[in-house]
């Protein structure tokens, strides 16, 4: 059967108009980090209808990777993780455009993959932090609008970053800081009321300090949809966007979605606070 773009996609109309989805099917998103969340962006926004897309991992797909990367399978062990993606996004849209980066994004490739992108999504591993934060920088210079969006227990947590706006460093404070000192502001100032934390069952799967930590396939689901949204409402310019320093946290396990404005990021007391409570659990359980 011959691909037919309007066919394929024409379910969508009623929640966007036929200009609107023709507009998507000319935008370029750039996904740093193609394996849990990185992945499920890819096929989400593929089956939105966004036409391009600028896509970097330089990882491959293995067998602790099932439990939440959708391009993981028995097929795909030992396979470089972009190139998976990238084909099954084209086994659906074949008419996408797709520049692939099998290679970490860095300081010395960044502006490149960035070229032409209206949009850039954070698929990041965890500890990617100084690429991360290069990157959201460089997004701020260019006008790009930048979101992430993490993956916290059975739900996700969500910033958007726009260019005027409050920048990544400015609210996260990570820079001159140890990596695990990084990481934890990095997850403390994306999820302030830690709402994960009520239901985590057994806490010494959780060890910073050695990079590890549990996740779901719910996490990196709802990470997607979230992620999908808020593209659409940004592209098209309709819909409520929070900003930095608003964060939103929506947790399915508990039937909860919060929302927290935390100007100054780091440094506000409530971040602090938070901040402090979490130090304070994470000493506990290690027994320090």
């Amino acid at each position: 059967m011959e691909f037919d773009y309007h066919t394929a996609f024409q379910r969508t109309l009623g929640w966007v108009t036929e200009a609107e989805l023709q507009s998507l099917k000319q935008k370029r998103i750039a996904i740093a980090g193609n394996g849990g969340v990185g992945g499920h962006y890819v096929m989400t926004l593929t089956r939105l209808g966004i036409g391009k897309f600028t896509l970097a991992d330089a990882d491959t797909f293995e067998l602790s990777n099932f439990n939440r990367q959708v391009g993981a399978s028995m097929l795909t062990i030992g396979k470089s993780k972009v190139e998976v993606m990238a084909e099954m996004a084209r086994a659906i849209n074949p008419e996408l455009e797709i520049t692939i980066f099998k290679e970490n994004i860095t300081a010395a490739n960044a502006d490149k993959f960035l070229e032409d992108a209206d949009y850039f999504l954070d698929g990041f591993d965890l500890w990617a932090l100084e690429e991360r934060a290069h990157v959201f920088e460089l997004c701020a210079h260019k006008g790009i609008v930048a979101t992430t969006v993490g993956p916290f227990g059975m739900g996700a947590a969500l910033m958007n970053f726009h260019p005027l706006g409050t920048t990544f460093e400015n609210y996260f404070r990570l820079k001159g800081h140890p990596l695990t000192e990084q990481a934890l502001r990095f997850l403390i100032g994306l999820a302030p009321r830690s709402l994960h934390r009520h239901y985590l069952v057994d806490p010494s799967y959780v060890d910073l300090a050695h990079h590890r930590g549990p996740s779901t396939p719910m996490a990196v689901n709802a990470c997607a949809a979230i992620a999908g949204t808020e593209i659409l409402k940004v592209l098209l310019g309709r819909g409520k966007v929070y900003w930095a320093p608003w964060a939103v946290q929506c947790d399915l396990y508990q039937n909860k979605t919060v929302r927290t404005w935390r100007p100054g990021g780091y440094y506000n007391p409530l971040q602090l606070l938070s901040s402090a409570l979490i130090r304070r659990i994470l000493q506990k359980r290690s027994g320090s």
